[in-house]
């Protein structure tokens, strides 16, 4: 299994636009897209209802592993990850791999107003269930969520850098 770091590191060189750096084509098939963007929803619906346990369970067994408990992952998502924690709306792009890695993009507006980037890394449980594996947080392109393609978030420098979870 390849660590989570280099993974992350992959997706911040593309972010920052690295020459020769490039999504792969290939993506889950449908069903797959629909159950990772069930995960990701069911999450963020109980974050909104402040539900540790089951915000918690939809994170794969390597972040349960680092976090522990549902109130120190809770804490961490509550002063780290501010706009998935409490969004005015949210949008999902289109999911893409890079380097063998699952990653789905959620443009998301902060209560603030601020249009951020969510990029979601998804892990397939050994039962063929997601779990979400990380997110990277990076500013997005536009200024308000309908100024936004899906490759917008790909065309330009991204910052800040990467933060994961």
């Amino acid at each position: 299994m390849r660590p989570i770091f280099s993974i992350m590191l992959s997706l911040f060189w593309l972010l920052v636009g690295a020459p020769g750096l490039a999504k792969n084509d290939t993506g889950p098939h449908a069903a797959d897209r629909e159950a990772i963007r069930r995960v990701i929803s069911q999450q963020l619906d109980a974050f909104q209802r402040d539900d540790e346990v089951e915000a918690f369970s939809y994170a794969s067994p390597s972040i349960q592993a680092q976090f522990k408990t549902p109130a120190e992952f809770m804490r961490m998502v509550r002063n780290g990850y501010e706009a998935v924690y409490r969004p005015r709306s949210t949008r999902f792009l289109e999911v893409f791999v890079l380097d063998g890695q699952v990653v789905q993009p959620l443009e998301v507006v902060a209560q603030d107003t601020a249009v951020v980037m969510a990029y979601y890394l998804m892990e397939r449980q050994p039962d063929g269930t997601w779990r979400i594996s990380g997110c990277v947080l990076g500013k997005a392109q536009g200024e308000s969520a309908e100024a936004l393609s899906p490759a917008a978030a790909f065309a330009r420098p991204q910052s800040p850098g990467p933060r994961t979870p």
